[in-house]
């Protein structure tokens, strides 16, 4: 699967994006300092924007850095591989609307409300109404902020006496937002899969597999009932890796189980185990479990901060497939680059893998052509020795009848074989059809041993290319050919043209 739903690893209230670099199995997504599960239905200890896609930390639902990564501060989900990159301009009243909705919690705090207020009163001030000139240039000014909301950077002054708003592009007016899908994982907890991004290059990490078991084995304790494997590894863009583990615990009555994922992980997020996977160059760690029918129905109908909601339920109308795909905000260019950039790498590994494929397939129809051969041979071999079984068959019963009288059976047997052997040497039935298939079946007898004494074949591909080349020596001919007959007119043209000069010279000297 190219991209997990799992629970990021972060050190703050910033995105997956600002704690590792984007990578195709990054993402949007909170990020989470305590160990907990992956998804934790409580209320979040720190909230910045009210809504799920806030831009500050959010720990009530954190959601994994599976749906991918984003620049600059976080927009909650994130992208993978989808479609749907279209951009175009969102209402501004989803900041209302999100400011007046609280869900007792779960993605806001209600004491919150009054900053967040006052946040959206300075950003309308910046926008529509500027005091800071008192002249007809705050009109300007006005236009100013209101460009650099569209595409969402740069600060808003509009009072002397209020710091200027901070545009990034979380904010609700920020144009350039569009909505994709990602692949949603079907992954169990029980199955223990966590996702581990190194900040290397794949053949590093292949070369160093087995110091990087080990490494991780002592990351875990060095607990001899606990077993380190490899689930998968895949290359990343911006020479990242993404490595897939899961751990096996041995009981001592001989039993085994997988450690759960959330368990793994948490023991992961501890500040020391997290310090030692850093220096092992681990730049995120995130669980990839499915999400349950809950959360999914809790995700789609809220939409991401500055979404507009019509555009939200318009991407959930236009999902191509809703069983397996989530839709997912991108804001920014540069989320749009790093979705092209994982689309690139995943093409590459489509690529690679047709490539072997279609050498598989060319080696399986080669063993096919000699199979068939094979058998083609051994089926003459077996009527061979049908045949000889046969006759020895009818001598070992000619041995054992013979001194014996003609039993009646037997006697039967010989009346219906003279029967048959008149109509055969009827000169007007089945004999001169049978000389006819007697001949052919010499003659191919005859073909068919100088041809087992030659044993060469052709290969189609060679007899191909030799048809090509021929094919062009006769075109080549027939452009020369053409050429020889176009001079040999002019020739004709010249000769007829001189003994027409010579004439009439002829005539006048005369």
């Amino acid at each position: 699967m190219a991209f997990n739903f799992g629970t990021p690893s972060g050190t703050s209230g910033t995105a997956a994006a600002t704690a590792a670099p984007a990578g195709g199995f990054g993402g949007f997504g909170t990020t989470s300092t305590t160990a907990s599960s992956a998804f934790s239905f409580s209320t979040p200890a720190n909230t910045g924007t009210t809504g799920f896609f806030g831009s500050t930390q959010n720990k009530g639902f954190g959601f994994g850095t599976g749906f991918g990564t984003t620049t600059g501060t976080s927009t909650g989900l994130g992208t993978g591989l989808g479609t749907g990159l279209g951009f175009g301009g969102f209402n501004t009243q989803q900041q209302q609307q999100q400011q007046q909705t609280t869900l007792g919690g779960l993605f806001s705090q209600p004491t919150q409300a009054p900053a967040q207020s006052n946040q959206l009163i300075n950003t309308a001030s910046a926008l529509s109404a500027p005091t800071l000139l008192g002249d007809e240039r705050d009109a300007i000014l006005a236009k100013w902020n209101q460009l650099q909301a569209f595409w969402g950077t740069g600060k808003g002054y509009f009072n002397n006496n209020i710091p200027p708003v901070e545009f990034t592009l979380e904010n609700p007016f920020c144009r350039f937002k569009a909505v994709g899908y990602s692949c949603m994982p079907n992954n169990k907890d029980e199955d223990g899969l966590v996702v581990l991004v190194f900040n290397k290059k794949e053949t590093d990490i292949r070369s160093q597999q087995q110091q990087l078991v080990e490494s991780l084995h002592k990351v875990l304790g060095g607990n001899q009932t606990l077993t380190v494997n490899v689930e998968g590894i895949k290359t990343l863009p911006d020479d990242q890796t993404e490595v897939v583990i899961y751990v096996v615990e041995r009981s001592p009555n001989g039993t085994s189980r997988r450690v759960p994922a959330t368990t793994l992980y948490a023991h992961f997020e501890q500040t020391n185990i997290k310090t030692q996977l850093q220096q092992l160059g681990v730049t995120l760690s995130m669980t990839r479990t499915e999400l349950s029918p809950a959360q999914i129905k809790q995700l789609l109908q809220n939409p991401p901060a500055g979404v507009d909601p019509i555009i939200w339920e318009q991407a959930k109308v236009d999902n191509p497939d809703s069983e397996k795909l989530i839709p997912v905000p991108m804001v920014g260019f540069k989320e749009l680059l790093r979705r092209l950039k994982v689309q690139d790498q995943m093409t590459k590994q489509h690529q690679t893998r047709l490539d072997i494929i279609s050498e598989d397939i060319g080696e399986l129809q080669k063993n096919q052509t000699t199979t068939m051969a094979k058998i083609a041979q051994y089926k003459r071999k077996l009527m061979d020795l049908s045949h000889r079984t046969l006759q020895v068959l009818i001598k070992q019963e000619i041995q054992r009848k013979s001194g014996y009288a003609i039993q009646a059976d037997e006697e039967q047997l010989r009346v219906q074989l003279d029967t048959i052997q008149g109509e055969l040497n009827a000169p007007t039935q089945f004999k001169g059809r049978l000389n006819e298939l007697m001949s052919q079946i010499r003659m191919q007898n005859h073909f068919g041993a100088v041809r087992s004494e030659e044993r060469y074949y052709i290969d189609a591909d060679l007899l191909r290319e030799i048809k090509q080349h021929l094919k062009q020596q006769q075109e080549g001919l027939s452009h020369l050919i053409s050429i020889i007959k176009d001079d040999l007119e002019d020739i004709k043209l010249v000769e007829h043209g001189l003994n027409e000069t010579i004439h009439i010279r002829g005539g006048v000297f005369s």
